[in-house]
This record gives structure tokens, sequence and C-alpha cells, in this order.
């Protein structure tokens, strides 16, 4: 397993009746067991984060719409506190461009709705919701260079 966030490009396939689309599969290097899989939503131009997993693993998908990700190294805050900084990773996943986002455990994460109305976020994450291993920070508490985070 990457040590590193990294983006899988995903397979579709176009069929009479619908779309398959693939999501993840166990033989693929992000898969690092199963803890559960849920859906959220995020609306255009809104943002919700920060959040920062200790021991989760997510796979992210977005088959409806496009969500722009922000990841940020904890690093980066001891530059200078309230300082605008650049995202360690700042991608779009959707129908756009139809891929996984792999985010190991030790980044900051905020997404945002890039697409039209409501768009749909699928993560598989390898393990069940623990809130007590998992940070968050109000959005006005990181600022990314050239972007305005609105909840």
């Amino acid at each position: 397993m990457s040590l590193k966030p990294f983006v899988t490009r995903l397979k579709t396939f176009n069929q009479s009746a619908g779309m398959v689309m693939h999501a993840l599969k166990d033989s693929e290097e992000s898969f690092n067991g199963f803890g559960e899989a849920y859906f959220s939503t995020v609306e255009t131009n809104r943002t919700k984060g920060w959040k920062f997993h200790t021991k989760m693993t997510s796979n992210l998908v977005v088959p409806v719409g496009d969500v722009r990700f922000f990841l940020v190294s904890p690093s980066s805050f001891e530059i200078t506190p309230g300082a605008k900084i650049d995202a360690y990773m700042n991608v779009v996943i959707g129908e756009s461009n139809f891929s996984r986002l792999t985010i190991p455990p030790g980044y900051w994460v905020a997404f945002q709705g890039a697409g039209s109305g409501s768009n749909l976020i699928l993560n598989v994450a390898d393990m069940e919701h623990d809130p007590s291993e998992a940070l968050n920070k109000n959005l006005s508490e990181i600022t990314i260079n050239g972007y305005e985070l609105h909840e």
C-alpha cells in the first residue's frame, strides 16, 4: 500500500440499459481490507471538511457529478498559522474523470461540489467509522491558495 494519496483511472462499460462503473477490486493495490462503504453528497460550490483520519484509508469514487478534493499534509501547518497554503493534491474526480482517489491516513481532506446540483461520493473504507480516530477542523482553519471554501 502506498503511503501517499493516489488516483486510479477506473473502467466503465456502456450497455444498452445503462452503464457499469467499477469502483474497487480486492486484487488492486488500493484495497486494504473492508470496513464499511458509505455515500456522501455535496452540492455545487459547497465544501465539506476538514477531516484527518489517523487510521482509516479511504477509497473515494464519484459516480454522479464531479467533486474537487483538497489534500494537505500536516507539515504545511508548521509554516505560518493562518497563511494560505497550496494543497498537496487538488484533483477533480467524477463523471468528467472517472477515477478512484485513495487516501491513506495522515492527510487533511476537504471536498467541494464541482458538478451541477448534488454530487455523489462513495467511500469504500478499510475500517468501520470510529469518531475517535478522526480529527476535524473548520473550513476557515485551513485556506487554499486560489479557492474559496464555503460550507
